[in-house]
């Protein structure tokens, strides 16, 4: 199958193709295969990079792993019982997604090398105009987005950063030819990334200073090799396996309870994260450093069994003065010190919050989704928005999960699609757009429910959170409940527009 572009301004009498993804993480290729397994191959995975895999792609820093266990973080139609340990380690799942792509044939349905930055309506020919950031164009009836929330890098905005002579780089653009053996290194940030890798290169690095804001909450990782019996066990007999994913998956669904419904049940967990600080962090100052004051699951709770031990190294310092800015040679601090680095590394997250981001969406009569975005981003079911036909996301405004596998929420979301599509072939028509009323009532049941969970009311800022406090991100409730919410569309939320008879 060739690729589709053209140079831009030549658009067809119809579509180059029905449906164009974007992204070959987690939610593209899990498109794809939908739609192969409907019977429709008219598609094509418009991918920024060279090779598939999203996010498990592109990080691929010491130590980079899951906070979600293996047998629960992947496709539940396509099990892995080769899955080495508990937890999965970057290299495991891109080599997974890797043989998924494979597996069902998706190469000839991949564009690498393919970065859109424009999606444009055509409310006349009923179909979408899909720019690459190298001028080309297609035209596609349907897009479905699978970019995710985790595929933005977000550097600080610090006083002097361009004045450093040493090397600096993001986490999530490791640079894996600066040899950080022997070298003066500082780490800005203390999120899920830097817990990771700070006990990687912390026994190799002459030392170490870790710039944290606030301290997260960090409780033990139960991981553990998998055995080679159970390896067998889940091959021999896939049921067993099977039941293990829908153990974990409960286990980790109970907690929503708490984070939704009643946050002050987060007590019992925050005494126990006290007493791991207590029996692992010898030196009572560090203690109170890394202690939270705040409601645990009002930021990501992390998990890690060898960060604390790290801290307690000769050769590693926790500052939590602020940052006043970056000089040639190191980072000062607002207390007047300046401390001196070879190499700065920012683990300073992702722009979850900021859903589009480089790609400008324009819908109909003239609509901007990324200015309509600019207070806040909202859709219908977190999937489709209101005057934006058959644009679909995964991964949309709150649908991410503080507590559970965001594989689920996706294979949710694509049925979802996948119902959408069939619903407009029975109706005849060329689109669907979601209500305006519908979008609205969804969202302010979400911002309702939201408001009195953990992520809101919890004590503390977080990257859930937009400037202004509106959380975007995260899906108030039940993974199972949206599920339900999402399993089929609902007729009466959307407008159908039939197609134009043949001139």
């Amino acid at each position: 199958m060739n690729a589709p572009f053209k140079p831009a301004g030549q658009a067809p009498a119809k579509p180059d193709v029905d449906v164009a993804i974007l992204g070959s993480g987690f939610s593209g290729l899990g498109m794809a295969i939908a739609l192969l397994k409907d019977g429709r191959r008219d598609f094509v995975i418009l991918e920024k990079a060279a090779s598939v895999g999203g996010t498990w792609r592109d990080n691929t820093y010491p130590g980079c792993a899951c906070d979600v266990p293996s047998h629960l973080y992947s496709f539940s139609f396509e099990p892995n019982p080769e899955w080495s340990r508990m937890y999965p380690t970057q290299p495991e799942i891109r080599a997974y997604l890797e043989r998924v792509a494979d597996k069902y044939d998706l190469r000839p349905y991949l564009r690498f090398g393919k970065t859109v930055t424009d999606l444009t309506f055509d409310e006349a020919g009923g179909f979408w105009k899909v720019t690459s950031d190298d001028g080309q164009t297609l035209t596609a009836r349907v897009v479905v987005s699978g970019t995710g929330g985790l595929s933005r890098p977000v550097l600080p905005s610090i006083k002097g950063m361009d004045s450093f002579k040493g090397k600096a780089f993001h986490s999530a653009w490791w640079d894996h030819d600066e040899d950080l053996t022997g070298k003066t290194v500082a780490v800005i940030g203390t999120g899920a990334s830097a817990i990771q890798f700070v006990p990687q290169i912390a026994p190799k690095v002459k030392s170490l200073t870790l710039f944290q804001r606030t301290p997260p909450w960090i409780v033990p990782k139960l991981d553990r090799p998998m055995h080679g019996w159970e390896k067998a066990l889940f091959k021999a007999a896939p049921v067993f396996q099977k039941l293990l994913r829908g153990f974990i998956y409960t286990r980790m669904e109970s907690r929503a309870a708490a984070f939704v419904f009643k946050p002050e049940a987060m007590a019992k967990s925050e005494a126990l994260a006290r007493q791991y600080i207590d029996a692992v962090i010898t030196d009572p100052a560090l203690r109170e450093k890394v202690t939270p004051n705040y409601r645990m699951g009002c930021k990501r709770i992390l998990i890690s069994n060898d960060y604390y031990p790290a801290l307690n190294r000769e050769n590693v310092a926790l500052v939590t003065d602020g940052i006043a800015e970056i000089t040639p040679s190191g980072v000062r601090t607002t207390d007047g010190i300046e401390h001196k680095a070879d190499v700065i590394i920012y683990g300073t997250g992702f722009a979850a919050t900021d859903a589009l981001s480089p790609t400008q969406v324009h819908g109909r009569g003239g609509r901007h989704l990324n200015a309509e975005w600019a207070a806040g981003a909202q859709a219908y079911l977190g999937v489709t928005v209101s005057g934006y036909p058959n644009f679909f996301m995964l991964m949309g405004p709150n649908t991410g999960l503080g507590h559970n596998s965001i594989v689920y929420m996706i294979e949710s979301q694509i049925r979802h699609v996948m119902d959408g599509l069939r619903r407009m072939e029975a109706a005849g028509a060329a689109w669907m757009d979601p209500k305006r009323e519908a979008q609205n009532q969804f969202n302010a049941f979400v911002q309702e429910r939201v408001g009195k969970t953990v992520w809101n009311s919890g004590g503390c800022k977080s990257w859930y959170l937009t400037a202004d406090g509106r959380n975007t991100t995260i899906w108030p409730g039940f993974t199972f409940d949206y599920r339900r919410r999402v399993k089929a569309v609902d007729p009466t939320a959307y407008d159908m527009e039939r197609v134009r008879a043949e001139a």
